[in-house]
């Protein structure tokens, strides 16, 4: 298999958390990583994510995942989750809730395991599936560059080897591996490009795979290019949630659409951009709703309003209590305990060094401007502004963020990362802060 990017995603001293389902794809990537793991002064660690979807196939993958670490020393950890009542309870597809899941498991315990990197299998052929599903419902350069290789401190060192090359690995190695029933079921459009449409493209081009893959990166970069002038834009003429109507309306259209899509909570359809540079060329007061926003043109300048942002008022929490934040539907319940590293699979907990606070009371707040913190593992101080860009959120999502502060500053942000101040050691004692949603039976 082409290696070439692995030192590059993955540098010399990375912790790394190879996600792994018992597949072919992610065996061999977590094979690979273990065995070169000194060659590359890696750290691997293996995580299974068990779905609750499957019933007995589902608990044989975990099964098998478990053995094939165990046999060879690799640690694992492996969280059993409810897929199906998480999707009813959200109102998602399975597939959807799945992958909200997995990932906030993979996140969760690369926090717990001090982990730099988290590593997932996806292949060329993931990628190409992915670029030309996004063609067939229709998309811009973000989804025409198919898989990105990094996203934060997700990697995913195989995308430029073919799901073939993998294959031909393990049979090398003489790697067992389990296969998902469900990859056959042509109800799933995945599937049915991967065996009806893909083989007859591979008549025309056998290397379709790379061939795709230099294509999406290609757009990537162009993708890239102009989200980088419209961060620019934003950066420069952005002042008291407005921009300006008139230097707004005189950008290249590929760039303004950006800078609109950027400040809007919701993804915009094309019908709305185009609605929105419309409304700027006009110059009397004037309002304009989009999904989540609503836009307000006066005095040549457009104000962006969310439509339903609800402040988030700042509560004491003290050990013992349990604390209300209706405005998000949650509810904080804080303990004194001994810190311990099992993780909690059904709720968010954050473990804070307790000897570390500052000052009588920690607080429940939201988003402040300047709010800075320095992310566990991450060695670098980093603004709350960048952490959102990072991942992806929109400004509703933003202002919906659970912040914990001391008098020193931010001891972790909810859905995001613990500060590296607040991280007990075992044995410790810790405040446990635990977030449930009210929704959600208390198992506790």
């Amino acid at each position: 298999m082409n290696t070439d990017s692995i030192p590059v995603l993955l540098p010399p001293g990375s912790r790394v958390l190879c996600a792994v389902s018992g597949g072919c794809d992610s065996i061999g990537l977590l094979h690979l990583l273990w065995t070169q793991r000194e060659e590359w002064g890696l750290e691997v660690f293996a995580a299974h994510y068990e779905h609750g979807i499957r019933g007995a196939d589902s608990l044989r993958d975990a099964a098998f995942v478990e053995a094939f670490c165990r046999e060879r020393g690799i640690p694992c950890t492996v969280e059993h989750g409810d897929v199906p009542a998480f999707a009813r309870e959200q109102g998602l597809g399975i597939e959807e809730a799945a992958r909200k899941l997995r990932y906030a498991f993979l996140e969760r315990t690369a926090d717990v395991l001090g982990c730099d990197r988290i590593a997932t299998a996806h292949n060329a052929d993931d990628n190409a599936e992915t670029m030309l599903l996004n063609l067939v419902r229709g998309s811009g350069l973000r989804g025409l560059g198919g898989i990105p290789p990094e996203r934060g401190r997700i990697v995913r060192p195989l995308l430029t080897v073919t799901r073939q090359e993998i294959e031909s690995y393990l049979a090398e190695n003489g790697l067992p591996h389990v296969e998902d029933a469900s990859n056959a079921d042509e109800s799933y459009r995945r599937n049915r490009l991967r065996q009806r449409v893909l083989p007859l493209l591979r008549e025309m081009n056998p290397a379709l795979a790379h061939t795709l893959g230099d294509t999406a990166a290609l757009l990537r970069q162009d993708e890239g290019c102009l989200a980088s002038l419209a961060d620019t834009f934003i950066e420069k003429h952005y002042q008291n949630d407005s921009l300006p109507t008139k230097e707004l309306a005189e950008l290249h259209h590929a760039v303004a659409s950006r800078v609109l899509r950027a400040l809007c909570p919701q993804s915009l359809e094309r019908k709305h951009v185009e609605e929105a540079l419309a409304f700027c060329r006009g110059s009397e007061l004037a309002y304009l709703d989009l999904p989540g926003q609503r836009l307000r043109r006066e005095q040549g300048r457009l104000y962006f309003t969310e439509s339903e942002a609800i402040p988030i008022p700042d509560r004491a929490i003290r050990p013992g209590e349990c604390l209300e934040i209706p405005e998000l539907g949650l509810r904080v319940q804080a303990d004194l305990v001994e810190y311990n590293q099992k993780i909690n699979s059904l709720f968010k907990t954050y473990c804070i060094k307790y000897e570390n606070i500052r000052g009588n009371e920690i607080l429940c707040t939201g988003r402040r401007p300047g709010d800075r913190m320095r992310p566990a593992h991450r060695g670098c101080s980093k603004s709350l502004k960048a952490l959102f860009l990072e991942h992806g959120m929109t400004r509703a999502e933003r202002d919906r963020v659970l912040v914990f502060r001391d008098e020193a500053g931010i001891l972790a942000v909810h859905d995001l990362a613990p500060d590296e101040r607040s991280l007990p050691r075992e044995g410790e004692t810790a405040l446990r802060l635990t977030i449930y949603e009210n929704h959600m039976e208390d198992k506790s």
